[in-house]
């Protein structure tokens, strides 16, 4: 009795052990998940490298996720540039020399790995449709106290009152639909060591945005395959909400203009700093509901990182308070802001904000960085003719440019 006793208890802590070793197992395989969904998995990549890149006209520079590919624009040509190998791997063109509504629009690089988004314009071919109607028959009624027709045969018997039958004639009419569409494509880039083509794939066609609208910000959240982004057109503005797998919609009320904007890493939440008339406000958006963030005109969105909203507080142009909330699943009006920071760091129109891996702020315009960390403020003063920090806020890119190329040098960013 005793034997079996012990036997079963063998066998009751083997069957615990190997639970509890798959839990593990499966609970950090959950973690890896969880970590690469909200930024926070790895350290950011900080390579040290230069490179010269043929042409001195780039424009909007952007470097990939592991800082070894370098997408620009040139002369209305999206364009990408292996850093390592010194080479351009990469072109696409605008299909037309004239029309500079058309072409690549704009692009952005996901946060967690070597895949470009980009949106490409051209001009629709069946612009214009034509179609052949055909009406519905009617009945048409016999006048009153009309004279019955007249027959040949004299003993047929002639119905009065019994409507008529008009079948009317089959006509053709012009349609007349978006003169422009855009198409949404991911590029994706082997390691810069391999030699294999880039994959350049088509997601969808969008036919809902205007011709010739200008695309201002740009923003996703990789965990909900949605892509927001604002299209300036003429005087007005319009907030898209993009699902790459089915849905295109407008977000912003009548009137609205979004000025900052950023989404969620973990639900997919949008936050922007909007204006109505003369009520400014930073919101979230979530689907068709709407959360006061805050109510201070002078508080704008800033970005978000591992499970923080960042607001800047903005008084003549500049940046003297940081503060944060919660991003969370479940949202309510006017949540608890706590200050992260109280200072003043130069904040214009040319200055570019971000979040950065570890939590710093950082804010740059071209000649200096300034670094928000644990309530510390420092600077980096930058030097060559165009400076760029990558945004995991690790990279400082450095441009010099000279006649007929560009001198590219990647160095991590430390303060003084």
């Amino acid at each position: 009795m005793k034997k079996k006793l012990r036997i079963l208890v063998v066998w009751i802590l083997v069957s615990l052990s190997f639970q509890f070793g798959g839990y593990t197992l499966l609970n950090n395989q959950i973690q890896k998940v969880m970590g690469v969904m909200g930024g926070e998995s790895e350290p950011p990549i900080t390579p040290q490298l230069k490179a010269t890149i043929p042409g001195s006209e780039l424009t909007n520079i952007q470097v990939s996720y592991a800082k070894d590919y370098l997408a620009y624009s040139e002369n209305g040509t999206l364009k990408i540039f292996n850093l390592k190998k010194g080479k351009v791997v990469f072109e696409k063109k605008s299909p037309s020399t004239t029309d500079k509504t058309l072409g690549v629009l704009t692009y952005q690089w996901l946060p967690d790995r070597s895949t470009l988004l980009y949106f490409y314009a051209k001009k629709n071919p069946n612009e214009v449709t034509t179609v052949t109607i055909y009406p519905k028959a009617t009945a048409q009624s016999p006048a009153q106290n009309s004279t019955p027709e007249k027959t040949e045969d004299p003993n047929q018997k002639i119905e009065k009152g019994v409507p008529k039958v008009v079948q009317p004639q089959p006509y053709t009419e012009k349609r007349y639909g978006n003169p422009q569409l855009t198409e949404l494509y991911s590029l994706d880039l082997p390691d810069s060591d391999d030699d294999t083509p880039p994959d350049n794939r088509f997601n969808r066609t969008i036919d809902q945005l205007p011709k010739g609208g200008k695309l201002e910000n740009l923003v996703f959240s990789t965990p909900s395959n949605l892509i927001y982004l604002t299209v300036k057109n003429g005087s007005s503005q319009l907030l898209m909400e993009i699902d790459i797998m089915k849905d295109v919609l407008t977000r912003n009320k009548s009137g609205e203009v979004i000025s900052n904007m950023a989404a969620s890493d973990r639900y997919g939440t949008l936050y922007v700093t909007s204006k109505i008339g003369d009520t400014h406000q930073v919101l979230a958006l979530s689907g068709t509901k709407r959360w006061v963030i805050s109510k201070k005109s002078n508080d704008r969105v800033i970005g978000i990182r591992a499970g923080k909203v960042y607001l800047g507080e903005v008084i003549n142009n500049e940046l003297v308070k940081i503060k944060t909330t919660s991003d969370r699943s479940e949202l309510t009006d006017n949540p608890s802001l706590k200050t992260e920071w109280e200072g003043s760091i130069p904040f214009n129109e040319k200055v570019c904000a971000l979040i950065g891996f570890n939590g710093q702020i950082v804010v740059y315009d071209n000649q200096t960085v300034s670094i928000v960390t644990e309530g510390h403020l420092a600077e980096v003063k930058l030097q060559g003719d165009e400076n760029y920090i990558s945004v995991d806020g690790a990279e400082l890119i450095q441009l010099t440019k000279a006649e007929t190329s560009t001198l590219v040098e990647l160095q991590p960013v430390k303060p003084e």
